[in-house]
C-alpha cells in the first residue's frame, strides 16, 4: 500500500505539472480484494504511475536474481527480527514471500498502451511477458501460504490498514464478500465495498482534532518503524508563508545515521501534491534523523532539485523548522530529563556536529549538548556546570580522551582534584571537534587540560616558585630527549605522576592527531608533545641527584614513553622502550 501510495503521489505529481499528462484520467484509488472461501490470493490494485517492461527489471528484477527464498528465510530465523530493515533496504515487496508461494505484478505505465506481468516464486528466477490491464497502474496478486492465508481476511486487512495507512492521501477500498456456511459448504452471500481509511493528510488537520495515537499511526505509516516515535513536533503556520510541518524523532537511531549515503527522512510536498523524498537539503545534515512533511502553499509545483536549494521560501521555512526543533528539544531537557537523556543516548554525535556545522544555531545547541563530569552524577550540561562553579573561577575545564576510564585516572585532573575544581570529561571521539566551536559559553572561556595553558589561571605565586626551583632538572630532561619533544616543563598540575603530556598553542591535542591519522593524514605524530614533569616526585628528584648519562637518558624516555601510554599513543620503538625499562629494573634491583 505504500508502493501504491508513491505511485499516485508521482502520478498526480505529472498530471500537475507536465503537459505530457495532463490530460490523463486521473482518478487515485487503492482497491484491496482477497479470495474468502479459500483464502489462497490476496490482491492490492492501484491507479497510479504505473511500470513497463524496463521499470519491472529494475525495480524488482535485481533482488530476485540474487535469490528471495535465502533472504526471507534467513529473516524467518531471527526471533528478535528488527522490522525496520523492511522497507529501508528497498526490499519491502519482497518481504510478501514471507507469506507468498508465488506473486504476479501486472502494471501499465501511465501513458502507454501495452501493459506487463512480473511473476516470481522468490527463489532467484523470474519471468516477464506481455498482460492486459484497463488503464494505467499496477496490480499485485499474492498466492498465500499457509502461513499467509490469515491475511484473506475483512478484519485483519482492515487492522492492518487502519494501523499503518490510515492517512494515505488517497482512499483504499476493501472487495470482500459475505460468505455463509450451505450444508457443511462456504457459499458467497453477497460482495461489498467500503472505505476502509480516512484517506485525509494528518498533518493538515487542526492539531486539537488528533491524539497520540493518530501521529503514532501516522509515524509508522511513514518511516516502516515498528515502534511509537519518541517525539513529534506538528507546526501549522499561517502569514507571510503558509506552510505544516510534522516531525518525527524515532525512538532508536536510523540505521544508516552514519553513512555519507544515508536516505533522508523528510517528505516535501506542494499544497499536499508530494515533489520529492530524497532531498537532503530540506533540513540540515545533523539532523538528519527526523522523519516528517513538510508542506507548503507558497512553492510552485513545478519545483526543481536546483531550485529548492536556494528558494527562500524553503530557506525560510527550514530555519524556522530548526528553531522549532531546538525549542522543543530544550524544553524536553529542562522538562522531562529522563526522557531527553534517552533521546541523547541515541543523537549525541549529531548534535554535536551541529555545533561546527551551524553557526546560526550554535547557541541553542550549547545548551543541549551533555557531559560527564569530575562532581556531578550522570550527564551534566554547560549551564548546570557554571552554576556549580567556584566564586573567584574564571575558566571551564574539559578534558578529552579516548574513554570516561581512562579520562578519570588521567594525571591531567591531579591539579583539578586538589583544588576541588569541576572538570568536563568529554570522551566522545568527535568532541575534539566539536569543542572547538564552543570557545566560549556566556562569560566563561572553555579550556582544554590537554593543552599546556589550561593551569595558568589557577597558578598561585608558590606553584610559579615551584616551577622555577624545577628547571635545572628540566634542562637535564630536555637535553637526553632532544627532538623527540617539542619542550619539557616543570608541571604545577602534577601531585602523583611524575610526569605528563600535553599539547602546545595550535598544535592538535593527541586525540585530534588520532582524528587526522584516520582521515589518511600520514604522519600526524609529527605533531610533538610538550613533557611536563612533576618537580617533587621521587624519579625527578633521582634524576635531579644523578650524573649517570645513560641512567638519565633511559628514565627521560620512560617518563615520555609511559605518559603517552596514559593518553593511549602507539610508540613507534616499543622494544626500546622494553630495554631501557630493563636497565633500569636491572639497577633497581
Amino acid at each position: 500500500m505504500s508502493n501504491s501510495s508513491d505511485a499516485l503521489d508521482k502520478l498526480k505529481f505529472l498530471t500537475l505539472t507536465d503537459e505530457a499528462y495532463k490530460q490523463l484520467s486521473f482518478d487515485p484509488r487503492i482497491d484491496i480484494e482477497f479470495d474468502a472461501k479459500d483464502r489462497k490470493t490476496l490482491t492490492v490494485r492501484d491507479s497510479g504511475i504505473g511500470m513497463n517492461a524496463q521499470d519491472l527489471e529494475d525495480n524488482l528484477g535485481t533482488i530476485a536474481r540474487s535469490g528471495t527464498r535465502g533472504f526471507v528465510e534467513s529473516l524467518k530465523g531471527k526471533q528478535d527480527l528488527d522490522l525496520n530493515l523492511i522497507g529501508q533496504f528497498g526490499v519491502g515487496f519482497y518481504s510478501a514471500f514471507m507469506v507468498a508461494d508465488r506473486i504476479e505484478v501486472v502494471s501499465r505505465k501511465a501513458g502507454e498502451d501495452k501493459a506487463w506481468k512480473w511473476s516470481s516464486d522468490g527463489q532467484g528466477e523470474y519471468e516477464i511477458a506481455d498482460a492486459a490491464r484497463d488503464g494505467q497502474g499496477t496490480t499485485v496478486t499474492l498466492h498465500l501460504n499457509d502461513e499467509g492465508r490469515e491475511y484473506a481476511s475483512r478484519w485483519q486487512i482492515e487492522d492492518i490498514v487502519k494501523k499503518y495507512s490510515n492517512h494515505v492521501p488517497f482512499p483504499i477500498f476493501l472487495h470482500y464478500e459475505e460468505v455463509e456456511e450451505v450444508d457443511g459448504k462456504k457459499e458467497k452471500k453477497e460482495a461489498k465495498v467500503s472505505q476502509i481509511n480516512a484517506a485525509s493528510a494528518l498533518w493538515r488537520q487542526p492539531k486539537r482534532t488528533l491524539k497520540d495515537e493518530d501521529y503514532h499511526e501516522f509515524y509508522k505509516t511513514l518511516s516502516h518503524d515498528t515502534e511509537d516515535p519518541l517525539l513529534y513536533l506538528h507546526t501549522q503556520a499561517e502569514g507571510k508563508l503558509e506552510y505544516s510541518t510534522l516531525f518525527y524523532v524515532p525512538r532508536k537511531a536510523p540505521f544508516d545515521m552514519f553513512r555519507m549515503d544515508y536516505r533522508a527522512g523528510v517528505k516535501l510536498y506542494v499544497k499536499r501534491v508530494f515533489i520529492t523524498d530524497d532531498e537532503k537539503e530540506l533540513m540540515p545534515t545533523w539532523l538528519r534523523f527526523l522523519r516528517g512533511v513538510i508542506d507548503s502553499e507558497d512553492l510552485p509545483l513545478n519545483v526543481s532539485r536546483e531550485m529548492l536549494q536556494h528558494n527562500m521560501v524553503l530557506v525560510k521555512i527550514k530555519q524556522s523548522s530548526v528553531k522549532r526543533v531546538l525549542s522543543e528539544l530544550e524544553d524536553l531537557r529542562t522538562k522531562d530529563r529522563p526522557k531527553y537523556e534517552q533521546f541523547y543516548a541515541e543523537y549525541h554525535v549529531p548534535l554535536k556536529e551541529g555545533l561546527y556545522q551551524d553557526f546560526a544555531n550554535r547557541e541553542p545547541l550549547q545548551e543541549l549538548v551533555l557531559y560527564r563530569s569530575t562532581k556531578a552524577d550522570g550527564l551534566t550540561s554547560l549551564f548546570e556546570y557554571v552554576q556549580r562553579m567556584k566564586p573567584d573561577q574564571k575558566s571551564i575545564y574539559y578534558v578529552t580522551g579516548r574513554s570516561e576510564a581512562a579520562l578519570r585516572n588521567s594525571p591531567l585532573l591531579e591539579l583539578y582534584r586538589q583544588k576541588d575544581v569541576e572538570v568536563l570529561l568529554m570522551d566522545d571521539e568527535i568532541d575534539e571537534i566539536a569543542v572547538t566551536a564552543i570557545t566560549k559559553y556566556k562569560d566563561f572561556e572553555l579550556k582544554s587540560l590537554n593543552r599546556s595553558d589550561a593551569a595558568d589561571d589557577l597558578k598561585t605565586d608558590a606553584d610559579k616558585a615551584r616551577e622555577q626551583e624545577g628547571q635545572p632538572v628540566v634542562e637535564k630532561i630536555r637535553a637526553a630527549l632532544g627532538d623527540a619533544v617539542k619542550d619539557v616543563r616543570a608541571s604545577v598540575r602534577l601531585s602523583d605522576s611524575p610526569s605528563c603530556i600535553v599539547a602546545d598553542g595550535q598544535d592538535p591535542t593527541i586525540g585530534m592527531q588520532h582524528i587526522l591519522k584516520m582521515l589518511g593524514q600520514k604522519d600526524p605524530a609529527g605533531f610533538k608533545p610538550i613533557l611536563e614533569v612533576n618537580p617533587d616526585h621521587a624519579i625527578i628528584k633521582r634524576i635531579e641527584a644523578s650524573e649517570d648519562r645513560e641512567t638519565i637518558d633511559d628514565i627521560s624516555h620512560l617518563l615520555l614513553e609511559q605518559a603517552m601510554l596514559v593518553e593511549g599513543v602507539e610508540l613507534k620503538d616499543p622494544a626500546g622502550f622494553v630495554k631501557r625499562l630493563n636497565r633500569i629494573l636491572g639497577k633497581a634491583v
